[in-house]
């Protein structure tokens, strides 16, 4: 589960620099920190701008506390972006697109699924409250991405160097753990629609990882879902604007 370049996943096995229990703790706290910064109903957040607060302290949080115990390489999960990364962003989001599509549609022909509040408010804006929806999605998704990426490497540490599993079972437990844990943060968006968030929500970011997986660049995997949310956003208003 290299990239291209053979890059291997960073932290696992203690390289580039080793990271033990109490510094994934602290790295976890701040996982768990930011998130609750973005959930939490603050009133001076809540206009238009204001939401803009949470969602940089969504990244920023959890980017600082591995930016303290990994001291200066904590940069590793950043790579450059050229023509071949904005391929992959854009193949990565296509395949999020059609298993997201295809198993969210089987799953509310069988159990029913609740639809996202985001869409609702979105047809209800005027055109400057919609560009600042579609914006305030950059920082909120990147640090989507963080709350993903470091609880798998997080977990592939615990894995291959404390449980002392192989490299590939490692990385492959923590990139199915870390994608429910990624489904479980979604129960609240979707009414607690368990079988939604985890089959659903938890397939497409099983997608969203294996960009990180195959490139070692996080921005791939973040480019990757801001196109597939931006393509659902804009579909939903474009649909939403025919219907009417």
């Amino acid at each position: 589960m290299s990239d291209h370049s053979g890059k291997d996943l960073p932290f696992y096995d203690g390289r580039p620099v080793a990271i033990g229990a109490s510094g994934w703790l602290l790295v976890m706290v701040g996982v768990a920190f930011g998130f609750a910064v973005l959930i939490a109903p603050l009133p001076p957040f809540s206009s238009a701008v204001g939401q803009f607060v949470p969602a940089i302290a969504f990244f920023a949080i959890p980017l600082a506390a591995l930016a303290i115990v990994a001291r200066g390489h904590w940069t590793v999960l950043f790579g450059k972006v050229g023509g071949r990364e904005i391929a992959w962003m854009f193949a990565f989001a296509g395949l999020n697109l059609v298993v997201s599509l295809a198993v969210g549609a089987l799953v509310s022909r069988m159990f029913g699924a609740a639809a996202n509040p985001a869409f609702g408010a979105l047809a209800e804006q005027a055109g400057g409250d919609r560009l600042l929806f579609f914006l305030k999605t950059l920082p909120q998704l990147f640090g989507e991405e963080l709350v993903t990426i470091l609880p798998l490497l997080a977990l592939a540490w615990w894995f291959h160097s404390v449980l002392k599993l192989g490299r590939t079972a490692a990385i492959a437990l923590s990139w199915l753990l870390s994608a429910l844990l990624f489904g479980a943060m979604h129960l609240p968006t979707y009414d607690w629609n368990f079988v939604q968030c985890f089959v659903v929500i938890g397939a497409a970011r099983l997608v969203l990882s294996l960009a990180y997986l195959k490139t070692g660049n996080i921005w791939v995997s973040t480019g990757a879902h801001v196109i597939n949310d931006w393509v659902l956003f804009g579909a939903a208003l474009l649909l939403g604007g025919l219907a009417r």
